[in-house]
């Protein structure tokens, strides 16, 4: 039988990315940990394909709509593919316990919400700040700098699904100032299908999706993007982007309680048994 509520997470969340165009793994990878208790690796892994699915679409429109700077996606891919492969790797080879690899997820999760939530507050001060003086680099500087985005954009959603868009987002403004806005959020997408591709079917091969879950989050997303890119353009841009690393930060804040919690029940039960 199918669940409603995560029928209406899907929907939910689908509606803050149609219209903020960030926000998927930010706001999914958390839900599914602390509202429906979905062990941390699993819910990465099935946000990975749930965002490979998704994103697609938009990849496709914003491809059709030529606001895909490719040669940008290529030097993204570059860095992220080979990341995240080897990032997974690691992983397999640790062959990390149950709770050594929640802790890592969640500890990995916490910093890309709030490096996130950093970029949507902080990206226009970030922009003028930096925007000139990024603007006087040379090509070949610009293609390596975006090839080791590609890397840390790489291992961070591996482990974590989070960091692709809003950070993808920031850093291709800074490195790319004279590309459209419409390019730039294209760009990301576009970029973001093949990494989440590859992740999700790591964690697949490590037995960290439920393919049940993913299909009834889609029902509710699916939907939800198309009514959040109608309402996009009703509610302001920043309001928006507050209200959103809001959310981030009192999620993350949530995840590292929980995990201080634990630690200190585990701590307490082990003086016990001594």
């Amino acid at each position: 039988m199918i669940d409603p509520l995560y029928v209406a997470s899907g929907f939910g969340v689908g509606l803050l990315v149609g219209m903020t165009g960030v926000g998927g793994g930010s706001l999914m990878t958390p839900l599914l940990i602390l509202l429906f208790g979905v062990h941390p690796s699993t819910a990465v892994g099935t946000d990975l394909l749930y965002a490979a699915v998704t994103k697609t679409g938009g990849s496709v429109v914003h491809g059709w709509s030529r606001s895909v700077h490719w040669p940008a996606v290529l030097r993204l891919a570059c860095g992220s593919i080979p990341a995240s492969a080897f990032t997974l790797f690691v992983l397999w080879k640790l062959d990390l316990k149950s709770d050594s690899e929640r802790n890592l997820v969640n500890l990995v999760l916490c910093f890309a919400l709030l490096l996130t939530a950093t970029s949507l507050i902080f990206r226009k001060s970030i922009m003028e700040r930096y925007r000139r003086r990024l603007q006087q680099l040379d090509e070949r500087t610009t293609a390596i700098a975006t090839v080791i985005t590609g890397v840390v954009l790489g291992a961070l959603v591996s482990i974590s699904s989070v960091g692709a868009g809003a950070v993808g987002v920031t850093v291709l403004l800074l490195l790319y100032p004279r590309l459209p806005m419409a390019t730039i959020v294209g760009s990301d997408i576009a970029h973001a299908v093949p990494l989440t591709l590859v992740a999700g079917i790591g964690h697949w091969a490590l037995g960290d999706v439920d393919w049940a879950l993913m299909g009834v989050l889609l029902m509710g997303s699916l939907p939800g993007i198309i009514v959040g890119s109608y309402s996009a353009t009703r509610v302001p841009e920043t309001v928006l982007r507050v209200a959103l690393a809001c959310v981030l930060v009192v999620v993350a804040g949530k995840i590292i309680f929980a995990e201080l919690n634990l630690s200190s029940v585990i701590v307490t039960a082990l003086a016990w048994t001594h």
